[in-house]
């Protein structure tokens, strides 16, 4: 396949670059996609290569850092210590909870641009949630007791701080193949958690939240479009409240300012730039790099992701496209042609996990991408997340070589 000779070619270019920047997603790329976000591994050899691409590696997820589900929690058990990760900066540096929550790799967090009414109204959603969940559960699945119930509950509600999240996967593994139900499951609970904005609404905190579906098929006026389960594909599997201007395609403008202020000693969108000042469109995004980056400064950059839907739309003449990693993607790949300098867009097939996707090894890029998508993948790793890491434990080191003896 012409991907694996890419491959070559591209790691040759990516160890000898002078300016390079990985921007990476990590559920389904770096960890395989599971049903309970708790079972979570990372291999530790990974953990130690992103540690040797140093300022020249972020990572942007819409999980979190910090908490009980957080990614520092998986690079604890990882490494079977609460000290060295801190001792030895070894947490993954960047943007969580989708352009909210920044990390250093020594585990400093921040989050700027977030008011404090917002994070107490945040901080209640979870509490919000179960009530209304118990009762979704009760008139899908009437022969439940309360006690499968607060199981569901505990693996459904996911309570964290800066996105608390609805997780449909051990309400699915009820219905088995039964989409009719999953889609009921998907309807009831996107209604759920509209509730839940109108409660912040009502409260005063208006123009504050929206939901992140995913995976999700494009955005329709500000709202992200949920996928329904068919016969072929699970479709939307959570559903989170976010803070709004948190979406991938503004963090990679706060990770490059953080980047260029690592390199440079000067962040070029200023040094509070975040998620709530971030452009909105595409364009002005595009024209903010234009107006504030210098040539010079402007790295070659490799974006990696798993998330990226395309469907073909009830007219069959048009395509629903979205996924939360589409945006940032596509992002990375136009500001590359803007600036003269070629992006790479690595596709992650996160299918082998438990977690139904759609399959580039059995159907190719259908339901990913079409012939009329404008978003390019330089590489696919058909095989996972355990052959892209592979992939980048030995770029890592070669690349690490190279700055050694050049």
């Amino acid at each position: 396949m012409e991907y694996i000779t890419n491959n070559l070619k591209l790691q040759k270019q990516l160890i000898s670059s002078k300016n390079i920047l990985f921007i990476q997603d990590i559920d389904g790329v770096c960890i395989p996609l599971v049903k309970d976000p708790m079972t979570r591994e990372l291999e530790s050899k990974y953990i130690y290569a992103v540690k040797e691409f140093n300022e020249e590696f972020f990572v942007l997820t819409c999980g979190e850092h910090e908490g009980p589900r957080g990614v520092n929690r998986i690079i604890e058990r990882s490494l079977g210590s609460t000290n060295e990760p801190k001792k030895k900066e070894l947490y993954l540096r960047g943007l969580a909870a989708c352009g909210v929550e920044y990390q250093d790799n020594d585990g400093k967090i921040s989050f700027e641009g977030v008011s404090e009414k917002e994070l107490d109204f945040l901080s209640k959603v979870p509490s919000l949630i179960k009530p209304k969940f118990d009762l979704i559960v009760k008139n899908i699945f009437p022969e439940l007791d309360q006690e499968d119930i607060n199981f569901h509950a505990v693996k459904s509600i996911c309570e964290t701080r800066f996105s608390p999240t609805i997780n449909f996967n051990s309400l699915f593994d009820l219905v088995k193949k039964d989409s009719d139900k999953r889609k009921l499951i998907q309807i009831s609970f996107e209604k759920m958690m509209n509730e839940i904005i109108l409660k912040a609404e009502s409260e005063g905190i208006k123009n504050s939240f929206f939901l992140h579906i995913s995976p999700n098929l494009g955005n329709n006026n500000g709202r992200e479009i949920i996928k329904l389960s068919s016969k072929d594909d699970i479709g939307s599997t959570d559903i989170q409240l976010l803070i709004k201007g948190a979406v991938k395609d503004s963090g990679v403008l706060f990770l490059l300012n953080k980047f260029i202020e690592l390199k440079s000693g000067k962040a070029p969108f200023g040094n509070n730039f975040n998620f709530k000042n971030s452009p909105k469109s595409l364009k002005e995004k595009i024209d903010l790099c234009k107006r504030s980056i210098h040539i010079d400064d402007m790295p070659l950059i490799v974006g990696v992701g798993d998330t990226v839907t395309s469907k073909k739309n009830n007219d069959e003449k048009s395509y629903l496209r979205g996924g939360s990693d589409r945006s940032f993607l596509e992002f990375i790949q136009t500001l590359g042609r803007e600036f003269g300098i070629k992006n790479k867009i690595i596709f992650v097939d996160s299918s082998s996990g438990e977690v139904e996707r759609p399959s580039t090894k059995k159907t190719g890029l259908i339901g990913i991408s079409d012939i009329y998508d404008n978003l390019k993948f330089d590489i696919v790793f058909e095989n996972g997340p355990k052959e892209y890491t592979n992939w980048f434990i030995e770029l890592a080191n070669k690349r690490s070589n190279f700055k050694k003896n050049s």
